[in-house]
């Protein structure tokens, strides 16, 4: 068996097209740019209504010249992608091998990007994000990790190979690499080529999105949780509250975060219990904000809001107990057969550290919009009828304060997801043989003069996953100053 080249047959038709207009799109763009500052105030002009309008000219020729380039090169790479998923590796190469692997994640896009735009009317912040060009593209970014993470790590659906498994004469071997003697039912190539100790890099791309999938939102999301809980009463209530719990912030801040992350997810931390401790306090933020947020939206009603907060709690504090226990650690408070999963201890110390780094961040970001929110006058409003502090905090000031908080959300699973990789790249938190990306691109380099195909898949991803979060923070932004 031949190893595959990277468009394989397709591309003695379509290689020569995309070249010329991906030369054609550079040109273009460069010329827009220089043309742009060269005619400075003249690109657009004043109509008699008021109205503006390009003033054509060189520079609209060049817009005009981008403008149907990028588009014309955006279809002939679609067209990569389509005739690859029909066609396979036979028909277009390893670009065709992966697309017709990837073939969930581009009908879970295709239908999340259908449903959205259909309904975008009605979905808020979420469907306006559809309205702009920046937004959808890291949208898409992002779900393209996000699906192909949960399709190959959950459902395995994408996965070639197994991610421990070592193929004898497979080892640094270049992408598109047949195997030698494939089994009946065995995939036949290595798509993106072998590692150093011969194990399938595309395989251990995608399951490695999974670990990020699995860590960065989450544990932003509990951050924030945190912050939220201690930033509102801080920033509504002012006072010694408000200076005791800046002065911890600012304590936790002072601290390099690179080195409070070493010293965290340290074998000899590890052993004392600290981070299971740490996780023990933590993890309650969430039980804590969910039932004052019940209460107090249902205190006057309180046939309906007790049964409603013991069901609620009663989940939650079971899964909480499930989260913090851990037989054979010095916290293991349920017995087995009550505990619903157990986390492996790198990823709970890596989820911990996460949280403890983020949360004085986000309750900075939070003090400080309650005090700028609690002077408006709809919170004195919500004062006059006799509404309880917390009500105000979490059903006048809080949605109000909703697009700075998303928007930073966004960025801050990007900076969780660098943080992840640094830390893989380190050697720290999770396991030697995790497929996570920090943990992958610090075994390629190793050998990156000599190979680097193992190093880049990782590397490349780690950075389109996080531009896709900033483009989306960006537009997410934009449509909220719209409001």
């Amino acid at each position: 068996m031949e190893a595959l080249t990277w468009t394989g047959p397709l591309g003695q038709f379509l290689d020569p097209i995309t070249y010329a207009l991906a030369a054609i799109f550079l040109l273009a763009v460069v010329a827009q740019i220089v043309l742009g500052v060269a005619s400075s105030g003249e690109r657009v002009v004043t109509n008699p209504d008021g109205t503006l309008s390009s003033a054509g000219g060189a520079y609209g020729v060049s817009t005009l010249a981008t403008k149907w380039s990028g588009l014309a090169l955006v279809v002939v790479l679609l067209g990569y992608v389509v005739i690859g998923v029909i066609g396979g590796p036979g028909t277009a190469g390893i670009v065709g091998g992966m697309s017709q692997q990837l073939t969930p994640v581009w009908i879970a896009l295709i239908a999340t990007f259908a449903v959205s735009i259909m309904y975008k009317r009605k979905l808020g912040l979420y469907g306006k994000l559809f309205d702009s060009t920046v937004g959808m593209i890291g949208f898409a970014l992002v779900m393209f990790w996000v699906f192909g993470g949960i399709m190959a790590g959950l459902f395995d659906w994408i996965a070639t190979h197994d991610t421990l498994s070592q193929v004898s004469g497979m080892k640094n071997k270049g992408p598109g690499t047949p195997l030698r003697g494939a089994e009946e039912g065995e995939y036949a190539w290595y798509l993106l080529g072998g590692d150093n100790l011969a194990r399938d890099v595309f395989t251990r791309l995608f399951k490695g999105a999974w670990v990020v999938v699995q860590i960065a939102p989450l544990a932003t999301l509990f951050a924030f949780m945190v912050g939220i809980t201690l930033g509102l009463p801080a920033g509504y209530y002012g006072g010694r509250l408000d200076t005791f719990l800046s002065f911890l912030a600012n304590l936790i801040l002072a601290f390099p975060v690179i080195l409070l992350f070493y010293l965290l997810v340290t074998p000899e931390i590890v052993a004392t219990g600290i981070p299971n401790y740490m996780a023990t306090v933590l993890f309650i933020f969430p039980l804590v904000f969910v039932a004052v947020l019940l209460n107090s939206r249902y205190y006057t009603q309180p046939s309906f809001r007790t049964p409603l907060l013991v069901v609620v709690l009663g989940v939650l504090g079971w899964i909480y107990l499930s989260l913090i226990s851990d037989a054979g650690t010095k916290v293991a408070v349920l017995p087995e057969f009550l505990d619903l999963f157990d986390i492996a201890p790198g990823i709970l110390v890596v989820f911990v550290s996460v949280v403890f780094v983020n949360a004085p961040t986000v309750f900075r970001i939070v003090r400080g919009l309650a005090l700028d929110i609690k002077t408006r006058d709809y919170v004195a409003a919500a004062q006059t009828r006799g509404e309880g502090p917390w009500y105000i905090m979490l059903w006048e000031i809080l949605p109000n304060a909703r697009g700075p908080l998303i928007v930073d959300f966004c960025l801050r699973i990007g900076y969780t997801t660098i943080l992840l990789g640094t830390l893989g790249f380190f050697g720290l938190g999770l396991e030697s043989e995790s497929p996570d990306w920090g943990t992958t691109i610090n075994t390629g380099r190793q050998l990156i003069r000599a190979y680097v195909h193992p190093l880049l898949p990782p590397a490349i991803s780690l950075m389109t996953l996080v531009l896709g979060l900033n483009l989306l923070a960006d537009g997410l932004r934009e449509e909220s100053l719209k409001d």
